[in-house]
């Protein structure tokens, strides 16, 4: 059971690879939609009390973008990795504080936080495979 036989070893590489592009895709497509709505994105950062919400959306964005392709791509997986790790660190504590939230919106930074917070593991799971 323990030997890594070539079938073993294709579906390893193939769950990797599936497990990649479904997270940086994930990642990609959600930048997607805040550059498409970078008005409320801005806006939601300034709630936040972001120092600069109209530079640091849309470079916060950019970089979950960038992250995002790269790991779905595996190019610069180190570069990649390293950015969604410090992204979904940065922005999960600061932007889903649901601990601080009011009532009315509570529910769903805990549901954001947590949610954040299963991407931050997977991002930390391929930053180990790019320092591989």
């Amino acid at each position: 059971m323990g030997d890594d036989s070539p079938t073993e070893d294709r579906s390893r590489t193939t769950i990797f690879w599936v497990g990649r592009l479904l997270f940086g895709l994930g990642l990609a497509l959600q930048a997607s939609e805040d550059f498409r709505d970078m008005e409320d994105t801005i806006e939601y950062a300034e709630s936040a009390g972001v120092p600069l919400p109209e530079l640091a959306a849309p470079f916060a964005s950019g970089m979950m973008l960038t992250s995002g392709l790269g790991v779905a791509l595996w190019r610069l997986p180190r570069v990649a990795t390293g950015a969604a790790v410090t992204f979904l660190a940065v922005v999960t504590l600061n932007m889903h504080d649901f601990w601080n939230a009011d009532e009315d919106s509570r529910s769903g930074e805990r549901l954001a936080f947590w949610g954040n917070l299963a991407m931050f593991g997977a991002a930390l799971a391929f930053m180990r495979e790019a320092y591989r």
